[in-house]
């Protein structure tokens, strides 16, 4: 298991070091210079220079990329010059609300499809099948937008149940916090839910054939212990992996949901920093949502043992 775990370590750390280089050549092969693309088209030459002076762009290509990713390893992002804060300081004030948002809807997601998947599994053929599994291929084709401008319009204008947008901030309250976070939330877990339902329902039928079950079966215990204690935990290993990525991409894929509902998270701040040509905003934030990836898929990893104990002793 040691040796797993050093082996998992260094190809995260190979991925961070090859993401690093592709995020700084991307920015390094961009058309014209990046402190007038940053500026824009009518800066003065005085401004143009000052700002090429804080980047460091009069250094070699090789000095600006150790100098770069020597900050990164420090926390130290740069300073925004739309914001005219260190970078670091509005990654850590957009993450209160992008990372509950990933969490909830990752909880959501979990709470609605593992029941589906396995209900969908245990009547293989049958029409509650059938419409399970219709329903979530219609949640895999329709994009969390349209979701959201639905539930926006019933449960915001109609219903006047929850607010249609913006965020009040933790300061005003917990309730009142997660109240402005339901409606992202469901907007984002209904897709993933349809995609890990699918995925569920495949891994189980997979293990339901296996002999254990059968001789589950024939020693005369329950169906529904069968399905749940035995045939689900054999099945989990695919749904987790699923469930990680899911994760991963519920924090870096939220820029539409967070502009559709007015959020100040991570998704919206990439894209007013796009807008605004702050690059050195979009470098660290990109960044972060990389090595924040490489966790997420490290843990998957590691939970494997916590699902199969026979992964345990495997390096």
């Amino acid at each position: 298991m040691t040796a797993y775990l050093a082996k998992r370590l260094l190809i995260g750390l190979a991925t961070l070091v090859v993401a690093s280089v592709v995020v700084f050549a991307v920015l390094e092969i961009l058309p014209g210079d990046p402190a007038r693309l940053m500026l824009g088209m009518n800066a003065t030459e005085d401004a143009v220079l000052a700002l090429r002076n804080e980047l460091g762009l009069n250094q070699g290509i090789v000095m600006r990329y150790l100098t770069w990713t020597g900050g990164l390893l420090s926390l130290d992002f740069g300073r925004s010059y739309t914001y005219s804060v260190p970078v670091i300081e509005l990654i850590r004030e957009r993450s209160a609300v992008s990372l509950p948002l990933a969490l909830i809807a990752l909880a959501l997601s979990t709470a609605i499809a593992i029941p589906v998947g396995v209900f969908s599994a245990a009547r293989r053929g049958r029409p509650a099948d059938t419409v399970a599994m219709g329903a979530s291929q219609l949640g895999v084709a329709v994009p969390n937008f349209w979701f959201a401008l639905l539930l926006v319009y019933v449960f915001a204008v109609w219903l006047r149940l929850v607010p249609a947008g913006g965020f009040p901030g933790w300061g005003a309250g917990l309730w009142p916090a997660l109240k402005a976070l339901i409606l992202p939330a469901v907007a984002l877990a209904l897709p993933q839910a349809a995609i890990l339902a699918r995925v569920t329902r495949s891994a189980l039928l997979d293990v339901l054939g296996e002999d254990f079950i059968r001789t589950a079966r024939a020693k005369g215990l329950p169906r529904r212990t069968v399905l749940w204690r035995h045939a689900l935990r054999n099945a989990m290993l695919p749904v987790v992996t699923i469930m990680g990525l899911q994760f991963a991409f519920l924090l870096a894929g939220t820029i539409i949901i967070e502009n559709v509902f007015y959020l100040p998270g991570l998704g919206r701040l990439v894209f007013q920093a796009i807008n605004q040509r702050d690059l050195i905003v979009v470098e660290g934030v990109v960044m972060l949502l990389v090595a924040t990836v490489i966790v997420v898929n490290l843990l998957v990893d590691l939970s494997y043992a916590i699902v199969d104990p026979r992964l345990r002793h495997r390096t």
